[in-house]
């Protein structure tokens, strides 16, 4: 998000072609007939072509989202199971294009729903372990279908929201949910910039500065092709509780410490633009290291991981004073990088002094749907 990245330039540049699309092909980017045209007029390009995609992962993020968690009802199994959540997403698929652009939901399944009924799965699709030192609630994460909804309010959330699970009677059992929300601009030497800078968390600082660019998401989010998983993702969601009054007391010296990153512009200890990778090697002049072995970004560093990246998308909440913190939401290629460095983060991490993680759940995103081909078509 501190880059434009994978959504800025691709949201800027659909712009001009989804305003001619039919709604389901705003929902998916599918491909779309060309309108015949008269003699001498330039032919208009359409989509590149390409793996059918979810919207709501690589745009520009709304400032509102409300992330629904369901398992299947205890009948919904085995064949007919299938077959029930293949017209329940059918019907999804028909809703969602009639609701597109705005709001905006992205649907995934979790790693216990193709067993239970019988499906095939993408590799990656199993439950995240706990790390060490966490106290997962089982029901505050996990779920067999995920739906993340994005708008410009609350209320059109909450519609959505309803819409789908009135659809789904019968089928769905609700398993948790979770509403957030991107902070307002603040003023002051910590205000959102507006050239596209990351959002602050409630912490004050920016979150998912140095995202990958658009190409390096064809790398390392989008699952590639052929195959029926092919134009889907992976989705880690954790909800992580902030201990915020005790973090701003501290010094805002020990505070960039602990991030690894300056809280006023985003940009790393070592100097440079919110748009850059902090440098694990970096040396004060003395000789020492510019970011401290526990620095948060220093042991989430993609040096780390031969260099592979995850698409981060979070979100603020605030359910009672006592219970607010982020909703963490990351597209990656891989589960596996997730859990190697919340691995590492477990065992170091500076912030775990004031963050909780209570709930986590992992999902693979369906590719997107087409006239004729619902979500879950070819992956379920």
């Amino acid at each position: 998000m501190s880059d434009p990245g994978c959504g800025a330039r691709s949201a800027i540049g659909r712009r001009a072609v989804l305003a001619g699309l039919p709604a389901a092909c705003v929902l998916s980017g599918c491909d779309a007939p060309v309108p015949s045209r008269t003699r001498g007029e330039r032919p208009v390009p359409g989509p590149p072509p390409g793996p059918v995609r979810q919207a709501g992962v690589i745009e520009p993020p709304q400032p509102h989202t409300l992330f629904l968690s369901y398992d299947l009802t205890p009948a919904t199994r085995g064949a007919p199971g299938r077959d029930a959540v293949r017209r329940l997403l059918a019907r999804w698929s028909e809703l969602l294009a009639a609701t597109a652009p705005s709001p905006t939901a992205t649907v995934g399944i979790g790693p216990a729903l193709p067993r239970r009924i019988g499906a095939g799965a993408p590799e990656g699709l199993r439950e995240l372990p706990a790390f060490a030192g966490e106290h997962l609630d089982a029901g505050a994460g996990g779920g067999e279908i995920g739906v993340q909804i994005r708008a410009s309010d609350p209320g059109a959330c909450e519609r959505l929201a309803g819409l789908l699970a009135g659809a789904g009677a019968g089928v769905l059992l609700p398993r948790w949910r979770q509403a957030g929300f991107l902070p307002p601009q603040a003023s002051g030497p910590f205000a959102r910039p507006a050239d596209g800078g990351a959002p602050r968390d409630l912490l004050g600082f920016k979150n998912g500065s140095a995202n990958p660019t658009e190409r390096e998401c064809e790398r390392w989010v989008w699952l590639p092709g052929p195959g029926p998983y092919a134009g889907g993702t992976f989705l880690v969601v954790r909800r992580v509780r902030l201990r915020v009054e005790e973090f701003v007391r501290l010094p805002l010296a020990r505070q960039e410490a602990i991030v690894g990153r300056r809280k006023g512009g985003g940009e790393p200890l070592g100097g440079g633009l919110e748009r850059d990778a902090s440098d694990p090697n970096a040396r004060t002049p003395e000789g020492g290291y510019v970011l401290p072995a526990d620095a948060h970004v220093r042991l989430a560093d993609p040096r780390l991981d031969g260099g592979a990246r995850m698409l981060r998308r979070s979100y603020s909440y605030e359910n009672s004073p006592a219970d607010r913190g982020l909703l963490f939401l990351a597209y990656m290629r891989d589960p596996g990088l997730f859990v190697r460095v919340g691995s590492r983060l477990a065992g170091a991490d500076a912030l775990n002094s004031y963050a909780e993680q209570y709930g986590s759940a992992l999902f693979y995103i369906l590719p997107g749907p087409t006239p004729g081909r619902p979500l879950g078509s070819m992956a379920l």
